[in-house]
This record gives C-alpha cells, structure tokens and sequence, in this order.
C-alpha cells in the first residue's frame, strides 16, 4: 500500500494524511488557523524530514500570512491557538492495527523572531514526537491545494474541502454521516447549533458555498431526517470534480479580492435568468425564488446518485 510520504506536491495539492484531515477536537480554530496549519505541514512534508525524530523546521512569516495585508498580530493569535488546542487523531496501531485514539497538540513548539517586522523574521516549529510515527504510517491522504484553503473565511468550509478531497480517489462519491460525527469532523463547538435551522444557516451553507465557489470540486449535502420536523440524525454528502466554466469560474474568483467575495459568490450560485423569447418581450410578473444550481449534466444529481447507490450501482468516484 502506497505511504503518504511517497507523494510529492504537484499542482492538486500537498498530500495531507487522512489522520490530520478527520481530527477532532479542533473547534477552537478559525479559518485562518487551519490555513497556517496547513502551510506548516506542507512545509514539513515538502522537506522529506516529517518523520525525522528532533526536527525543527524554519518557514519566513510571510509565508504563512493568507493575505500580504494581514499583521503579524493575527498571525501570532493563530500560532497561540494552534498550540494551546488538543485534538483527537484516529489511527492504527503499529502492533496488529488495533484502531486507537492519540490525544495530542498539533505542534511541539513555536519559536518566533522577536523583531517580526524585519523582512527576514521566521517562525521555527516542531511536532509532537508521538504523532510522527502516526504520520509515518499514513496510507490514506487528501490532496490540499494551498491557495483554496487560503482563499476560504469558513472554518466549516475548509474542513469540509478537506473531507472531501481525503474521499476523492474513492470509488464512490457518496458518503452518510451520523451528525454527531460530521459535527466533530467539521469542528462545529459542542452545545452550539444544535437547532436544525442553525446548524444549516451557520455551518452547512457557508461551508457549501465556499467549496462550490472557491475548490476544483462541487459538493451537495442532504441532512437526513425520520420526518420534516425530527431532528438531523445524519448528513449525506455527495460530490464530483469540476471541469470547463465551472473549473474556470473557480479559478478566476481565487484572484480576486476577499472583500465581497460572500457576494460574488452567491451571485455565482444564482441560474441565469431565463432570456426573452425572440421577437417577442419578457413576461412581467413576479420573478420566481432563484434556485440553486444543479450539478452538472455529466455529473449524478444528489437524490439519483443515492438511488444508483441503494440499487449497487453507485457512480464511480474521480481519481
């Protein structure tokens, strides 16, 4: 089985192991802490020494600010908060692959340049030395594009990309979770949007309309219910990769600015208004509610891709 430090970083992403995509434990990150997260452990792994006992690595500070218009100020809450949460690592155990849990820090340590302003301020850091072996035994990754995760203001989204990128090469492109799982993977705060409206409002669309409008995938999640009114007992996700408009509208939209992106990418999320028929003038009335998109015509819609699922003949997942 393929090691995920036998892959390189290429222009899909750098390859994340799957124990570090579904922690838990981690909903006291924002979104640009998993942004710096990533950066440090892309830098770790593109060095070929992610498992090397006593390494410390050394990345410049500019290089793990999202946005060159950020102060360092943000940058060193993020370092604090990084350090201080404890998060919940799934693996298997080297002796007879007995499923464990490590509770650990994501970092050893972080050692900052003291004049943070001067162009060559660094940030030295190191792992926990108990999670580089579960790192080094990794065989499942996802593929995470720097720019994508960077680009997104919902930690709910860049959770929710990761998960699906971990799922990508699968050969199905269709998964359940039980809510309480899903909730813990996307790092939803215990005790918090427990109602169904909330937990859609707050967490499911803001994750949908990052990922739809910001990554190479398209995603559509359905909270599954007993009855109308029951509460959520699961989420089912469905997902497939983009190609042509869309894989371009995503591009052109991570070059632009942050600010009024919330916006831009509703707008992006809207159908087309319907054009006057030739010769002839628009119907006036009142316009009906815009729908969302559905996915594209190569690509299973949600409900019909359960049901090829349910009958044994779910769609194939990409490579």
């Amino acid at each position: 089985m393929s090691s995920t430090l036998d892959q390189k970083t290429n222009a899909v992403g750098f390859p994340k192991a799957g124990e570090l995509i579904e922690i838990t434990g981690a909903h006291e990150l924002e979104a640009s802490d998993r942004a710096v997260l990533n950066l440090l452990y892309q830098h770790a792994h593109d060095s070929g020494l992610l498992v090397k006992d006593g390494t410390e690595w050394e990345i410049p500070m500019t290089a793990l600010r999202p946005s060159q218009h950020e102060s360092n100020d943000r940058l060193r809450a993020s370092l604090v908060r990084l350090m201080r949460v404890v998060v919940t690592v799934p693996f298997l155990s080297a002796e007879g692959g007995e499923p464990r849990y490590l509770h650990t820090h994501l970092f050893d340590f972080f050692d900052v340049s003291a004049n943070e302003r001067a162009a060559s301020a660094t940030v030295r850091f190191g792992l926990p030395k108990k999670l580089q072996p579960v790192l080094a035994r990794s065989s499942r990754w996802g593929r995470i594009k720097a720019e994508t995760v960077c680009a997104m203001t919902s930690k709910y989204a860049i959770a929710l990309y990761e998960l699906v990128q971990l799922r990508s090469g699968l050969d199905r492109c269709v998964e359940t979770f039980p809510i309480d799982r899903f909730r813990d993977l996307l790092g939803v705060p215990p005790g918090k949007l427990l109602r169904g409206p909330d937990f859609s409002r707050f967490c499911i669309e803001p994750a949908l309309l990052e990922v739809n409008g910001l990554s190479d995938v398209g995603v559509q999640a359905k909270l599954v219910r007993a009855h109308g009114r029951a509460p959520i007992t699961a989420v089912t996700l469905a997902w497939w990769r983009k190609e042509g408009d869309a894989f371009r509208a995503t591009h052109a939209e991570q070059q632009q600015p942050k600010q009024g992106r919330t916006a831009r990418l509703r707008r992006m999320a809207q159908p087309a208004p319907p054009s006057a028929p030739t010769g002839g003038k628009a119907r006036r009335g009142k316009p009906k509610k815009a729908k969302a998109p559905a996915a594209p015509a190569q690509q299973l819609d949600l409900v019909d891709a359960l049901a090829a699922q349910e009958a044994g003949g779910g769609p194939a997942g990409t490579k």
